[in-house]
């Protein structure tokens, strides 16, 4: 999406900014991420632009009250153009005390804080580690504060339905929900429909949520506040003409991988295992089976993807998905592939490592693993979704090269991704060229030979059971020409160079610059989904003067033939990433270039000013910044004049 000005800092509701960033908070059972998903629903229908942060624990129920069982959505919603979820909310709804506390140090100052102070009781103060009330003490005096019992209003709403008190507390979410949708002038009906539409056998839940819903609103209405409680309106984004909808990486993936199969000809079998974030992708495609998509849950990774292998090799598109830990697993299947030779997609939703790590926070960590990975010489496409509406094409592209090429392609995303939504134009099918998948279906010679290569590199794609089209295929080194077993030193010298010379020869597009210019001082070089706050940052840092540009490469493995003349061009090169440097190590060992890293393994994603800050110690003379010091995960960046 398009460059994100600046945000208004400290601009009161009462004004009228042109973007806002609100944070919903509460217990793992408060239905924050199902109030943040319903909510940037209605800001969608608005007309606005906005990019989501889900952020949630990796239990599946954490003790109720805990600060490590508090779930957030944030959403950065407004009248301009949008690609972050915000750095600091300008709006924070705690549901409890814990969630306060998590989430306050985050608040932008002058903040407008919303708090149910029917959850702030002893048991709930004392699970947070509050030794005070913090309602009752200076621990808001920076913030507009607006403190009521949500509770005891939400059982009031829901009380003609015969609810009991625990089913009653649970419509607090739709009454939360209600009071956003006064502040921001949003409609209710959409919300009416959906709760009709998901409690259909259920009328009285429904009826339920919808009044609380409705109260929720009507105190916004009514309640006359002469505090900080004010409507403010957020005009539509412009926008092109065309149909838009909402979309999450994870359902722009299966939608590429659709479109893929279809532009290939070809059916599209998806062997999954579930796993946090991967997850998503296979209930996704478990939906779109009048698409020609199979999907398959396996008992485990390898099986998954050694089915995702064997319909390959059976003439479907082999698909399979996963994070981290999940494609460690997968790692001697992969081999497999790439002895092999058969077209599979590989997607990677990437979250914080190693081993567990953490499940529900996003991380860039898999790199290393993606490109150097496997055992022996196994190289393999890999390419990176930079946002949820992109990872659509990076879909299809992925799927284009694996029937290409005949290798398994790795599509590199990310929690963020993954579970982060933004406005979609649905894209114009005709705009996308098909690669129909080419099977050899007779010999082209006297004999069959079935590692014959084409112009790409690329060995024939024999359907089993081809009529006089019988042929070996495995694990174990094959010949050159015949496929027959061998282990002829000289044959597996050249099997292995002809694999490696075949993906290192892929003809990727060209890198081109972000933003910027082509040439300068500074080069801020990311992948993947440190694209948005890349971006933002170097806008404000060209508006202060800085001369520094944004690169951000799709195409990891190859890279792009021309990205070292490119970064010849400026005299650093900073390469900020949520791993400890491993784009950068990249970089070194293809193009020898000296970059320097600034990384971030905290399970968040970038904020703008931090990226900002960054840039920005390597100049002189912008205010703020003339020690040319920065620090970002406790590791200090030189300033140019240190470095030389």
């Amino acid at each position: 999406m398009a460059t994100q000005a600046p945000p208004a800092s400290n601009t009161p509701l009462t004004e009228t900014p042109d973007a806002i960033v609100v944070r919903f908070a509460g217990d793992s059972g408060d239905g924050m991420q199902l109030t943040g998903g319903q909510f940037t629903l209605s800001t969608a229908l608005a007309g606005n632009d906005l990019a989501t942060f889900p952020d949630f624990p990796a239990e599946i129920r954490a003790p109720q009250g805990t600060l490590f069982g508090v779930s957030a959505f944030q959403i950065n919603f407004g009248s301009r153009q949008i690609n972050t979820a915000g750095d600091a909310p300008d709006v924070l709804v705690a549901m409890n005390p814990a969630a306060l506390k998590v989430n306050l140090p985050a608040l932008k100052p002058g903040g407008l804080v919303i708090v149910d102070t029917g959850e702030f009781t002893k048991r709930n103060l004392d699970k947070a580690k509050y030794d005070a009330n913090p309602l009752d003490d200076d621990t808001l005096a920076p913030f507009d504060v607006l403190a009521f019992d949500i509770s005891a209003r939400t059982l009031e709403a829901v009380e003609p339905f015969g609810l009991g008190k625990k089913d009653g507390l649970r419509c607090k979410n739709m009454w939360t929900l209600g009071l956003a949708l006064w502040m921001f002038d949003r409609p209710r009906q959409p919300l009416h429909d959906w709760l009709n539409k998901k409690f259909a056998k259920a009328p009285d839940i429904a009826a339920a949520n919808i009044a609380a819903l409705d109260a929720g609103h009507a105190y916004g209405e009514t309640a006359e506040l002469s505090g900080p409680l004010k409507q403010v309106n957020l005009p539509p984004v412009p926008s092109d003409p065309g149909l838009y909808r909402t979309i999450t990486g994870a359902e722009a993936i299966s939608l590429g991988l659709v479109a893929g199969g279809q532009l290939a000809e070809l059916p599209l079998f998806f062997g999954g295992y579930p796993i946090t974030p991967a997850s998503a992708i296979l209930h996704h495609l478990a939906r779109l089976k009048e698409f020609g998509v199979t999907t398959f849950q396996a008992e485990d990774e390898i099986a998954a993807v050694c089915a995702a292998i064997g319909a390959s090799y059976a003439g479907q598109l082999g698909v399979t998905s996963s994070s981290g830990p999940g494609i460690a697993l997968k790692t001697e299947a992969l081999g497999l592939g790439i002895m092999t030779e058969l077209p599979l997609v590989v997607v990677n939703s990437q979250r914080g490592g190693p081993s567990t790590g953490l499940p529900t926070k996003t991380e860039q960590s898999d790199l290393y693993q993606a490109v150097y990975g496997r055992n022996g010489d196994a190289p393999m496409p890999v390419i990176a979704a930079r946002s949820p509406g992109d990872a659509f094409e990076v879909a299809i592209e992925a799927c284009r090269m694996a029937v290409k090429y005949m290798t398994p392609v790795m599509l590199l995303t990310d929690g963020y991704i993954a579970n982060a939504a933004e406005p979609w134009k649905v894209p114009d099918p005709d705009g996308f060229e098909p690669f129909p998948a080419k099977f050899l279906t007779e010999p082209r010679g006297e004999v069959l030979e079935p590692y014959k290569r084409n112009e790409n590199g690329s060995r024939p794609w024999i359907k089993p059971g081809t009529p006089g089209m019988m042929h070996r295929i495995g694990g174990i080194e094959k010949d050159a020409t015949t496929g027959n077993i061998s282990y002829d030193p000289a044959n597996h010298q050249l099997m292995t160079d002809t694999r490696r010379d075949k993906i290192a020869n892929i003809p990727v597009p060209d890198q081109e610059v972000a933003f910027g210019k082509t040439t300068g001082k500074l080069a801020v070089v990311g992948w993947g989904s440190t694209y948005g706050p890349i971006k933002q940052a170097v806008r404000r840092s060209i508006d202060k003067g800085c001369s520094v540009s944004h690169i951000h490469i799709r195409h990891i493995w190859p890279l792009p033939k021309n990205l070292g003349e490119l970064l010849s061009g400026f005299d650093r090169v900073l390469v900020p990433e949520m791993n400890t440097g491993q784009l950068k190590t990249v970089l070194r060992d293809q193009l020898l270039v000296e970059a320097e890293s600034l990384t971030k393994t905290s399970g968040q994603p970038f904020q703008i000013a931090e990226l900002e800050e960054a840039i920005c110690a390597y100049f002189d003379g912008v205010p703020g910044n003339e020690g040319g010091e920065v620090r970002a995960n406790e590791q200090q960046l030189p300033s140019p004049v240190e470095s030389e």
